[in-house]
């Protein structure tokens, strides 16, 4: 028999060197450096300003209201690790406050990823533990009911399994496969370099309609220029 609630012990984690450079370009870079794929609903949200960061993900599905599973993920957090939770229905209660958080930095976790509610968001912002979460609430949570941990997740309308790169930061949150993030970050650098001599570009005075070419395109789409009289 197929056990329902599980929690997996996982190895699978993306190199430190590939994360640092996947925080160092940054949730959009990496976002479009992979196709314009693995982008988190923008309904997760920073609690914080500042904050750039990638690990590797600690994947973890609770029941509403209810975050026993999230202290059971706190055992299989490695240095490094960003853990992202879900709720098997739709919640927006204090999954997780500065007490947890203080538990998961001690294991090594440098960030949450909350598709539900947040709490002791000043308390979190002293202690700098960032967290990307669907609300704020005061509403508080049991320790009663069995979820899994390590498991694939859907989070903001992305699937999200143990090991994934999680590059989250102000402009929001990313996932991006295990076996992709090596070559996305070779992508993403690309892209930068090739952003910064545009930057240089339009810095001088030139106009995105030239540097892009957009010109004959506005004329395709039946602009006109008309000289006032």
């Amino acid at each position: 028999m197929t056990a329902r609630h599980v929690v997996v012990r996982t190895s699978k984690r993306v190199p430190a060197g590939v994360l640092a450079g996947l925080a160092e370009a940054g949730a959009s870079a990496v976002h479009e450096a992979d196709g314009r794929r693995g982008a988190v609903s923008p309904g997760l949200r920073p609690i914080q300003a500042g904050a750039r960061i990638a690990g590797s993900a600690v994947t973890v599905s609770c029941h509403p209201g209810d975050n026993l599973m999230i202290h059971a993920a706190v055992e299989q957090v490695r240095p490094g690790d960003v853990v992202v939770v879900t709720t098997t229905s739709r919640s927006a209660d204090g999954m997780l406050g500065d007490l947890l958080a203080t538990s998961l930095r001690a294991h090594g976790a440098i960030g949450v990823v909350l598709d539900a509610g947040v709490r002791d968001v000043a308390e979190l912002r002293e202690m700098g533990f960032p967290v990307w979460s669907r609300a704020v609430s005061t509403q508080g949570t049991v320790k009663a009911s069995p979820g899994s941990v390590n498991i694939p997740i859907v989070v903001g309308g992305q699937t999200i399994r143990p090991g994934d790169a999680i590059v989250a930061d102000d402009d929001g949150v990313v996932v991006v496969p295990h076996e992709r993030a090596a070559d996305v970050l070779e992508a993403a650098r690309d892209r930068i370099a090739n952003e910064a001599s545009k930057r240089a570009r339009l810095a001088g005075g030139e106009l995105g309609l030239d540097m892009y070419r957009l010109r004959p395109l506005l004329a395709e789409l039946g602009v006109v220029y008309v000289d006032e009289p």
